[in-house]
């Protein structure tokens, strides 16, 4: 686990590709629980340590996760959350180049519970929910394209679902496209930044996850992205 911020009220780590956030019916440890750990041995706090969820990744997905450490930052964050108050920039990599070099992307999305997916569609329809992201390609190898990302909206799968809409899925997601899987089980989707005012101090908190360091996020990754605090 790396630590990329921390404090009395908030601590923000990066995800790894592969772990949940949030315990479900796999039984697997969820990050949060090894946060919590984290937290006990550190500050030697006794007794059940509080930690709240703020907002949770895909599992296939790595990157940047917000955690509360106060009832009253958990408050404050999820409201932020809530308003669009959170500034959440993603990276993806993607083999198809897309017609623009950038653009904003606005889709209706139906999600179903059964195939836990989402589909997109150009209009409106029953039970849709509209979903905008901005996108612009930043780099390229000799074999994907590098987009970073920005949501306007939070919706279930948004970001897979809208750039497989045009042609363009994720690096890995067989789910929504993708030619072959990631050997890891990845998807190239990556949580890159984060940037909100903070609940309680109310500076502003901007924080970066390393990239992944395997496969063509490497032609991506500075040297000095591996100075992140680690635990």
């Amino acid at each position: 686990m790396k630590v990329l911020y921390e404090d009395n009220h908030v601590i923000i780590v990066s995800k790894s590709a592969g772990e949940i956030v949030q315990g479900d019916k796999t039984g697997d440890t969820p990050l949060s629980e090894t946060v919590k750990s984290y937290i006990k041995e550190k500050y030697q706090k006794p007794g059940n340590v509080f930690l709240g969820v703020v907002h949770r990744l895909d599992r296939p997905v790595s990157g940047v996760v917000i955690f509360a450490r106060t009832s009253k930052a958990l408050a404050r964050l999820n409201e932020m959350f809530r308003t669009g108050a959170v500034q959440k920039t993603y990276w993806a990599l993607v083999q198809n180049l897309p017609r623009e070099e950038e653009a904003t992307l606005t889709h209706y999305l139906v999600r179903n519970e059964q195939k836990n997916k989402s589909f997109a569609y150009s209009t409106e329809r029953s039970g849709a929910k509209k979903a905008v992201l901005d996108y612009r390609v930043i780099g390229h190898t000799d074999r994907y394209h590098l987009l970073e990302v920005h949501l306007h909206t939070g919706r279930h799968h948004q970001i897979r679902c809208q750039l497989a809409a045009m042609g363009c899925p994720i690096r890995g997601d067989l789910k929504y496209g993708a030619a072959r899987s990631n050997p890891d089980g990845s998807i190239s989707l990556h949580a890159r930044s984060i940037r909100f005012e903070h609940p309680v101090s109310h500076q502003i908190i901007e924080v970066v996850a390393p990239c992944p360091t395997e496969g063509p996020w490497l032609a991506f990754t500075k040297p000095e992205e591996s100075q992140s605090q680690e635990t």
